[in-house]
């Protein structure tokens, strides 16, 4: 099972991710996480990532598209992989058909989480992070027992850069230009399932369940 989580930043679709991938058995691919660990790790890759996303755009495709084909090849994804996070672009999108073809395989599943744009501002905005140990709350759906400051550290937590009102606008506008026409590109593969983003987490995951089978 070969699935693509589709959606706008903060849709939920890594939450959503994660639960398909301990469902079924299969691993969670977020390009974040593989772009996380280069930055973290202080690689050129991680560097050159570092300078787009901290503007609030897009990593460049070549950059992305050779990771993820070497990352889907590994022994843990011969049963399939929920990709959360890409593909962002149409070249994306044809770089990975492309690529599985040449592998003898193709995407089973192309997953839409639709919310609104409006909802999914103040969603981040609403977010905090803690910098020292990296736990996430959200004020008003997983708040912090003390106010902004870390249950696991005691740090003070930060409303990051990137879940600033301003920068989720442009990230959303980032998104509906270049990520928007996946939609009718896997509508067009007949893969493309839309579930409604604005549900509860567990009827959102139900759904899901729904499209994919117990």
């Amino acid at each position: 099972m070969r699935i693509i989580m589709l959606g706008a930043p903060g849709a939920g679709k890594g939450t959503q991710a994660k639960k398909i991938a301990e469902k079924y058995g299969i691993p969670h691919i977020s390009t974040g996480d593989i772009f996380r660990a280069n930055i973290k790790n202080g690689t050129e890759l991680g560097k050159k990532a570092k300078t787009y996303m901290d503007q609030g755009l897009l990593v460049p495709d070549e950059l992305t598209c050779d990771l993820v084909v070497d990352r889907i090849q590994q022994d843990d994804a011969k049963n399939g992989y929920v990709l959360d996070g890409f593909p962002r672009t149409i070249p994306q999108a044809e770089c990975l058909t492309a690529a599985l073809e040449k592998l003898g395989s193709k995407i089973d599943y192309a997953i839409d989480v639709d919310v609104p744009d409006d909802n999914i501002v103040n969603r981040m905005s609403g977010r905090r992070a803690c910098l020292k140990c990296g736990a996430t709350y959200h004020i008003v759906y997983a708040a912090p027992k003390v106010e902004d400051v870390c249950d696991t550290c005691g740090e003070n937590l930060v409303l990051r850069d990137d879940d600033k009102p301003e920068t989720v606008s442009k990230r959303l506008k980032v998104y509906h230009e270049q990520t928007q026409p996946l939609i009718d590109y896997y509508t067009k593969q007949g893969v493309l399932k839309t579930v409604d983003g604005t549900a509860a987490l567990d009827k959102v995951f139900q759904a899901i369940v729904e499209i994919l089978g117990e």
